[in-house]
């Protein structure tokens, strides 16, 4: 009697652990449950703009560079001031090369005055040749003289259109209309023929925006560079660096020869009005490109899209039903007694779950707190939202507990 009582209290403890310990196991199952918010996709119809890096740039610029040398004797126009064409800018000292056009005028008077008595000699002899007056080799040599010295005439006018150009490179006058930068040298100082930029002059009105893109992309924007395509009023719209929207549309205007072998992308320049000024060579700004595809498209919160090493990916839920062996086993063992509820144990083991599934997506373009995804999903298929961090492939999922916007943590609610 002494030994049954030790029994039975040894019994009564074993049968409170296995009961702790199923316990335990079962909460432990239930907390590999990952909860998580879903969306359910839907095509709509988005209003986007595809974005690329662009720069402005003048339709027309260009260095003004001295082609004589000199000290700069006169700067006649302001820094950033508009100049017209033909408006002088700066002054070389001219002294040199008024002094050189002098000369040569002086050498051509001397050529010309030859030339004249070289043709008297020539008359003369002629004459007498005629009557053969005169000896052979005397007329031969009127003839020859009278050669040289329309030639040194003809080399004297050469050297004084050479002076003249030279004097004339002593001024430089605007190209074009346009405006004038900053001045890149100061009364005194000393050019240097074909290296010294003394300022730039650019055109304002209109600007060149240049962007690059895809080669995949070259025939859509040939299209509409032929008028092969309909375009929309605001098809091209530009951001300015602080993020406000240009209020003129633009068109295209150039599309290069050549595509870039080495990064496989070709540039396209699209021209802006800029009666404002707003525009400035060099500006960075964002060109956008109005989508012109009018079928609906599925678009997810970007939030649900997982980037890895490139590529990127959704984790998409579906019901799945899991067998579990040690169930299974005990199924068996309790087919064996005569239990009588042997039949309704065996209809539970199979218990339908929800399990995450990793899907690769192509992207589109980012709209908002949105993505458009091309490729990868389906219309109606339930996304992953909320919790995506705590998920791998296959991962068990719940939705009763609702998660926090992007904390993967399970809450009351």
């Amino acid at each position: 009697m002494k030994l049954l009582v030790p029994i039975l209290f040894i019994s009564c403890t074993c049968l409170v652990s296995c009961k702790a310990k199923k316990k335990d196991n079962t909460s432990a199952a239930a907390s590999q449950t990952v909860p998580v918010n879903l969306y359910i996709v839907k095509a709509q119809t988005v209003l986007y703009y595809d974005q690329y890096p662009s720069t402005t740039q003048a339709l027309n610029q260009v260095n003004i560079v001295a082609q004589v040398q000199g000290y700069v004797t006169n700067i006649f126009v302001k820094d950033g001031s508009d100049v017209k064409k033909g408006q002088v800018l700066y002054e070389i000292d001219r002294r040199l090369y008024q002094a050189a056009y002098d000369a040569a005028l002086a050498n051509l008077k001397v050529a010309e005055g030859t030339e004249t008595e070289a043709q008297q000699d020539a008359d003369r002899y002629v004459y007498l040749n005629n009557y053969h007056a005169v000896a052979k080799q005397l007329y031969d040599h009127a003839v020859i003289a009278l050669q040289n010295a329309k030639n040194e005439v003809a080399a004297a006018q050469q050297s004084v259109n050479t002076a003249k150009t030279n004097l004339s490179y002593s001024i430089i006058t605007a190209p074009f209309d346009g405006t004038i930068g900053f001045s890149q040298v100061k009364l005194g100082n000393v050019v240097t023929v074909g290296s010294t930029v003394l300022n730039t002059i650019s055109t304002n009105n209109p600007m060149a925006v240049d962007f690059v893109v895809n080669e995949k992309q070259l025939p859509h924007f040939e299209k509409i560079f032929n008028g092969q395509e309909a375009t929309p009023d605001s098809l091209f719209t530009i951001l300015m660096p602080d993020n406000s929207l240009y209020p003129y549309q633009g068109k295209i205007s150039v599309i290069d020869r050549a595509v870039d072998p080495q990064t496989g992308s070709i540039k396209i320049r699209i021209i802006f009005q800029n009666s404002k000024r707003d525009l400035k060579a060099g500006m960075s700004c964002l060109l956008r490109v109005h989508n012109q595809d009018t079928q609906p498209q599925l678009v997810v919160p970007a939030k649900a899209v997982v980037e890895q090493m490139g590529e990127y990916f959704v984790y998409i839920v579906k019901d799945s039903v899991i067998h579990n062996t040690k169930e299974k086993q005990g199924m068996k063992e309790a087919d064996k007694s005569p239990d009588v509820d042997s039949k309704n144990k065996s209809d539970t083991s199979k218990t339908p779950k929800l399990v995450a599934v990793e899907k690769k997506v192509q992207t589109g373009q980012t709209i908002g707190a949105n993505m458009v995804i091309k490729s990868g999903i389906e219309e109606g298929d339930k996304v992953v939202i909320d919790g995506v961090q705590n998920l791998h492939d296959g991962s068990q999922v719940t939705t009763a507990n609702k998660v926090g916007p992007s904390t993967g943590k399970g809450g009351k609610g």
